[in-house]
This record gives C-alpha cells, structure tokens and sequence, in this order.
C-alpha cells in the first residue's frame, strides 16, 4: 500500500510534445515494460491546450473536479464527470473551455499494448528531435529522413522506443463512455454500516472499473484489490495514516486497508483491471531509461 498526499508530490510540467499549459503532480505509478503499467495523477490544463482527435493503445479514466472540456461530437466534459477513454477507440478533438483539474488515471488496458510513464516519453520526444519536430501534438519528421511525414506525437514516440509499428487495438466499444456523478444516487454497501457508493462501471473483460465511496463521520470500510482511491471531500486515515483533501491511496491485488472517516468523506475510486496471464509488449531497446534516469 502507498499513501500519498498532493503536496509530497512534485509539481510538473507534462505532456510537452503537444504543448500548451499543462502541469500535474503525479500521485501514484506502476512498473514500466509490466501489462499492468499505469499512472495516476491530478493534472491542471489552460485554455491554450488543445489536443487532436487521436487515440491510444492504453486505457484512460479522466474525472473532472474543475471546469469544462470540448470533446467535439463525443460531447463536453464537466465538472463531476468521469470520462472513459477505452483503447484503440478515437475521442476528441479537446479544447478546454476553461482552466480545467482533472483526477487521471492512463494504464495497461486488456490488449496487453501496456502503458509508458512520462519520463520514458520525454526520453523518446528527446531523441525525436533530432530528425524531426512536435507542434500541436503530431511529430513532423525532416523531409530527408525516410518514414512516415505525420504522425500523432504519442504514437511516434512509441514506434521509436519499441521499435516497430503501433497496432492499435480495436476498440471494444464506438466511442468514449461519460458517467454524470451528479445524476448517481448513493447506493448504501452491504455489511458496511454508514458507507455507500456510486458505481459508475465495469468495462472490458478484465474488470476495469470507476465509482466513488462515501463514508459518514465514524465509520469504517475495508478495501481491497489493486486501484486507487483519492480523497475527494472530508478527513480520516487509512492503517493509521491521515487522509486528508487530495490524498491518494494505492493498493496492490493482494493488499487490504481500512478506511476510517473522522468527518464525512467521500473518495473517487479507479479500479485497475486484472490482466493475469497477459505479457507486456516491451521495447526493445534500453534507450528510453536510460536517457530518463
């Protein structure tokens, strides 16, 4: 189990290959060249970001704590939604109509495609410059170097850490999935006196799953399984370690901790999907830790 609270996590800047202001404090990651690699962070955007319709080869939950987002003809993204961005499956274009803070968490979705962290991106966006360019999220190669002329900045990144062309998987559903927190009414647990959820979903094959817990003051709740929760509202601690506004809990599979509230609180939960049996697709060369460490 890891605690972490937003101020012991460093402030930085991200996302660089597609410009404009976005920093983020990252509160919780997993193991890079692992199926289940991923990330979770608190992330603040500009209106200046913009990022083009594109997918990706991982998974991505996206929760708005402030603000609105522009997602084109998949629809905006306001304050108390979560958005679920399934591999292989296209979303966007994003223009923030607003400053916007967002809960993220991107990871290893049930392809198996895996996820890189963003010291193994900025390593590769680093070793890109020098046959090309990043603007407005595409990588334009130089017209005398042979390959691709477009391609989208994530993407190019990881044809040259791996090696090879991205297969997108295909997408398991037709678009983005958006739950509205507001229009969920609190459904009390079972054998859980004084605590109840909003389950947003279970998606894929491999359970990946979103919600939120509330606890009234005094109680406790037992949790399990490998995900994370952020306190949202409220104050209590976790094995004995305070909780407070914005404090994250990680939890591996095999791991248990007990929640206890000391004011009423409520806590989003992303739930990591179970991807036993599944070998991560990693690159093949060391060049991308090596230039991140």
């Amino acid at each position: 189990m890891k605690i972490m609270h937003l101020e012991d996590a460093p402030l930085v800047r991200g996302l660089e290959h597609r410009g404009g202001t976005f920093h983020s404090r990252i509160m919780a990651e997993g193991v890079p060249g692992t199926p289940g690699n991923f990330k979770f962070s608190l992330s603040w955007l500009g209106t200046d970001y913009s990022g083009p319709r594109h997918r990706h080869n991982f998974d991505q939950y996206r929760f708005m704590i402030e603000g609105d987002s522009d997602y084109g003809q998949d629809g905006p993204l306001k304050a108390g939604m979560l958005g679920y961005y399934p591999e292989g499956v296209p979303y966007g274009p994003q223009v923030n109509k607003t400053d916007i803070f967002c809960a993220v968490l991107q990871f290893g979705g049930a392809s198996g495609s895996g996820y890189l962290l963003p010291r193994e991106v900025k390593a590769g966006m680093e070793q890109l410059k020098a046959i090309g360019t990043f603007k407005d999220g595409i990588f334009h190669r130089n017209d005398d170097v042979p390959g691709r002329r477009n391609t989208d900045a994530y993407q190019a990144i990881w044809e040259h850490l791996h090696g090879r062309e991205m297969v997108y998987p295909k997408g398991r559903y037709d678009a983005p999935i958006y739950a509205d927190s507001n229009n969920y009414g609190w459904a009390p647990v079972r054998c859980a006196q004084g605590v109840s959820e909003k389950l947003f979903g279970v998606w894929t094959e491999r359970r990946t799953e979103a919600g939120m817990l509330r606890l009234e003051a005094g109680a406790g709740h037992a949790i399990s399984g490998r995900g994370v929760y952020l306190v949202m509202t409220g104050a209590g601690q976790c094995e004995g370690k305070a909780l407070l506004k914005y404090t994250t809990i990680f939890l591996e599979t095999d791991e248990t901790a007990t929640l206890r509230a000391s004011e009423p609180m409520e806590l989003l939960h992303y739930g990591l999907p179970d991807l036993w049996g599944l070998a991560a697709s990693v690159h093949t060369s060391g060049l991308a830790m090596q230039a991140a460490e």
